[in-house]
């Protein structure tokens, strides 16, 4: 589980995601069944890491991203996601859970030169102190 699912899962934004959104490392596709819609986007296998698994309700459970790495993948899956107003249009809260440091390695890690641009502004966002706290 990862993008805008493990963000709300971790409190890191506002709003309800109805869809759970996971990445693979295969097939990109969309499962819908009785406990509600999986949507599976495609990422590189080299940035298949950053994932932990947690227990959710019912025993069951689930790898979801570090909130970090969720962010990243977001940043890397959506295009124009480098520019700075599309950080900010995020909304991001609970800075305390981003363990800043973690987001540079993190983003370095995935050698891409627009999730690094877009962890930059995210840097700067926490740095301001901007985002909604609900």
């Amino acid at each position: 589980v990862s993008l805008q699912s493990a963000l709300a899962w971790h409190g890191l934004i506002p709003e309800f995601v109805p869809v759970i959104t996971s990445v693979t490392a295969g097939r990109p596709q969309t499962i819908a069944t009785p406990l509600g819609r999986f949507e599976f986007r495609h990422i590189k296998k080299s940035l298949f890491w950053g994932y932990h698994q947690v227990e959710l309700s019912g025993k069951q459970e689930a790898f979801v991203a570090l909130p970090e790495k969720a962010l990243l993948d977001l940043l890397y899956l959506t295009p124009g996601s480098d520019a700075e107003s599309y950080v900010r249009q995020l909304r991001l809260q609970s800075f305390e859970k981003i363990d800043t440091g973690v987001l540079e390695d993190f983003a370095r890690k995935t050698d891409s030169p627009k999730v690094i641009r877009a962890a930059g502004h995210v840097l700067r966002v926490i740095a301001e102190g901007e985002g909604e706290e609900l």
